[in-house]
């Protein structure tokens, strides 16, 4: 079970941290990026470890498939990444300055598929076990502050490998199939490694109205947006676009339009929503780590795409995250990495953000 004296200010480089290293795209200078970071008073990053390629070779190059074209997580186009040592590295320059890391993955597509060749959890599970190996041998279980199975399980996007029961419910982690899958891995990896805390993270709002006990987990991993309450998205008409650019020119068009035509429905969306996680947190007696999170869920710099009302509503949630006292890790928005420029520019807001975190008091059944 995670516990903490304080929360961490948290951020999320997803797969951008190997992915976007070409000149201008934001870490081509580890040690650059990550003093940026620092400076603006964050102490922990959640990355891609990339498990089901280090598993196969690690030193093996692969050819992966872009996710995405219009969005500036990783790379629009196919690139290739070497995931061995690059992690590794990677992990030293954050200890060096004193910032946790937290592992995930987003099982991107390589030009093989190989993450269609997860059978079952144990199989997930020694996945994980093999990029743990390496952390180890390396020194560097220290710098680990917990592990997250797979980013938002079990939405086809991230886990394919997955088919839920039914399988129409893909995005659904309560359901049983998907309760004794994480059960499962998290068992196999926990008893390698019995010191680390675990868990899964999720998209959708698995915490209400009634969800089931995830109580194996040391930690939970909500992902909580303005914009996936009530109906904000189909009145935007944005439809989670990844190839499409009829997706983006729509939340160009309309994303802060439909906010400011009633920012304070959308703002008690947003604290209610954070709310109801804590009532969860509470009576499952775990601390909560939110690192994608609080306005839009995809956004970018770009023509009537200002960064004003993402800060504002950012802020709304950092602020109500911070004073349940149930938030052990807290981000402040989606975009708090260096290829977001107009967003990470802004020192003075992401200090005052971090401050408000690193200021808050936690419950006392979640401390050390």
């Amino acid at each position: 079970m995670l516990k903490l004296d304080q929360p961490v200010a948290i951020t999320m480089w997803d797969f951008s941290w190997l992915e976007r290293r070409w000149p201008g795209a934001g870490y081509e200078d580890w040690g650059r990026a990550l003093d940026e970071l620092a400076e603006r008073g964050y102490d922990c990053v959640r990355i891609d470890a990339y498990p089901h390629l280090v598993a196969h070779d690690p030193d093996a190059t692969y050819e992966l498939i872009p996710t995405w074209h219009f969005w500036d997580w990783g790379s629009p186009s196919l690139c290739d990444v070497r995931v061995m040592p690059a992690l590794l590295e990677f992990m030293r320059c954050c200890a060096d300055r004193g910032i946790r890391v937290a592992l995930s993955t987003w099982y991107r597509e390589d030009r093989h598929n190989l993450r269609m060749d997860i059978a079952d959890p144990v199989h997930q599970a020694d996945q994980w076990l093999a990029v743990l190996g390496h952390v180890e041998r390396a020194g560097l279980l220290d710098t680990v502050l917990f592990l997250d199975l797979c980013n938002e399980w079990p939405l086809r996007r991230w886990a394919p490998f997955f088919v839920n029961d039914p399988p129409e419910d893909h995005g659904n982690g309560n359901t049983k199939k998907s309760q004794a899958w994480m059960r499962e891995a998290i068992a196999h990896v926990r008893a390698a490694y019995p010191g680390l805390p675990l868990t899964y993270s999720f998209a959708l709002d698995t915490m209400h109205p009634d969800p089931p006990l995830i109580d194996y987990l040391d930690l939970f991993e909500p992902h909580v947006w303005l914009a996936q309450q009530h109906d904000y998205y189909r009145l935007v008409g944005y439809r989670y676009e990844g190839l499409d650019i009829k997706g983006c020119e729509a939340v160009a068009a309309k994303a802060e339009r439909v906010y400011r035509a009633n920012p304070g429905f959308w703002d008690e969306a947003l604290r209610e929503a954070i709310e109801r996680h804590a009532v969860y947190s509470r009576k499952m007696q775990r601390g909560l780590v939110t690192t994608e999170c609080w306005g839009p869920v995809d956004y970018k710099d770009g023509p009537r795409m200002d960064w004003g009302w993402v800060k504002d509503t950012c802020a709304i949630g950092v602020e109500t995250a911070a004073a349940t006292g149930r938030w052990l890790g807290i981000a402040t928005n989606n975009f708090c990495g260096p290829q977001f420029r107009g967003m990470w520019r802004d020192i003075e807001w992401h200090q005052r953000m971090t401050q408000t975190i690193k200021s808050a008091s936690i419950d006392e059944e979640l401390q050390p």
